[in-house]
């Protein structure tokens, strides 16, 4: 059965960074991309970077990029969410999910991932 289980999260204050891990068991992730979410209190569910199969490219949305890297370790199935420079606006539940492409990570995502993790807690505050 596939499955994807996020963890790394914690409460930081503003300036810190902190590296989200999506570990994933009974597929091989390395053939799909990987997207990384977040959903704050009261808004929806946003997508924030997505890395593509066999690492072809790496996506972000404008609000974390040059902060947020996406990475992945195809030996131990994982990909990463390295976070820097943290914002009390990054503070949500990060979830990950696999698609076949990072397309729709943006809009869309939801008739295009699936295999959704159970997040993690990231709270950015002083």
């Amino acid at each position: 059965q596939a499955q994807l289980v996020e963890s790394g999260g914690d409460s930081v204050a503003p300036g810190r960074s902190l590296r989200l891990s999506c570990v994933a068991s009974g597929f091989s992730s390395d053939y799909y991309a990987i997207g990384w979410f977040r959903q704050a209190p009261g808004k929806e569910r946003e997508g924030v970077s997505c890395i593509s199969s066999g690492d072809r490219g790496t996506y972000y949305a404008d609000s974390v990029k040059g902060r947020f890297t996406i990475s992945r370790d195809n030996a131990k199935n994982t990909v990463y969410l390295q976070m820097n420079n943290l914002k009390p606006e990054d503070t949500a539940v990060y979830y990950c999910a696999e698609a076949l492409t990072c397309d729709r990570y943006i809009s869309g995502w939801r008739g295009a991932f699936s295999t959704w993790g159970q997040g993690t807690q990231v709270t950015v505050s002083s």
